[in-house]
């Protein structure tokens, strides 16, 4: 008896692409990429609200990692960053992400870095999915987000999420046929964090099968794997 064919288990051949300000597609969302482009100490806040898919923490990673290459400290606290939360002075720049989901231990620990930073004149740069009077937040950290400038993000067009998948299919040396591309923006929702996550695993999918990467190929993985 034959023995069962394995799938050949692909080695990484492209590393992840990096959140920076050059890979970012503002589209509409220029004024809040040229701002924190230009960021510096002493600032006033900034509150980046939009839905999922439109860019928030790309630009809060991105953010971080041109102040990181410069040499400066930057703190960054979120729903899943455990408590306690430690104010450090040495800090230039502190990051609170997704704020519509800290829970009550985690507003009050947001509350309490904001008024630390905002005294030391260190840079605070916030995100969420609302806009600051919209947040489901104790009253005193939703009018600190408010308080400096507030950028809402819009998603992306369907033919600047099409530039992007290509560019990245490009990056990872795959060829990416509109076929492809039409079936991805169709049958799910035009977040591209969620989009990038399944072309990740479909170039895995397709060097593991040693195939091209097809409608048919997304479809046997989506069918074996689940979407």
């Amino acid at each position: 008896m034959r023995p069962a064919a394995m799938r050949q288990i692909p080695l990484a051949i492209a590393p992840p692409p990096e959140c920076s300000f050059e890979t970012y597609l503002a589209g509409a969302n220029r004024a809040a990429l040229e701002h924190l482009r230009q960021l510096a100490p002493p600032s006033a806040p900034v509150y980046l609200w939009g839905p999922t898919g439109s860019g928030k923490t790309h630009l809060l990673r991105a953010l971080a990692l041109a102040w990181q290459a410069r040499g400066e400290r930057v703190a960054w606290f979120g729903p899943a960053v455990a408590l306690p939360w430690a104010f450090d002075e040495r800090v230039a720049l502190v990051v609170l992400d997704d704020c519509d989901a800290f829970d009550t231990a985690r507003q009050q620990a947001a509350f309490a870095l904001f008024v630390q930073a905002s005294t030391a004149a260190i840079a605070i740069v916030a995100a969420g999915a609302l806009p600051p009077v919209d947040l489901p937040l104790r009253e005193d950290l939703r009018t600190r987000l408010g308080w400096g400038l507030v950028f809402a993000l819009q998603p992306l067009a369907e033919s600047q999420v099409r530039a992007v998948l290509r560019r990245e299919a490009d990056r990872r040396g795959v060829r990416l046929g509109d076929e492809v591309l039409d079936h991805l923006l169709t049958r799910f929702a035009r977040d591209l964090t969620q989009l990038m996550a399944l072309l990740d695993r479909l170039d895995e999918f397709a060097l593991a099968s040693r195939r091209a990467v097809t409608v048919p190929l997304l479809r046997k993985m989506l069918e074996e794997e689940g979407p």
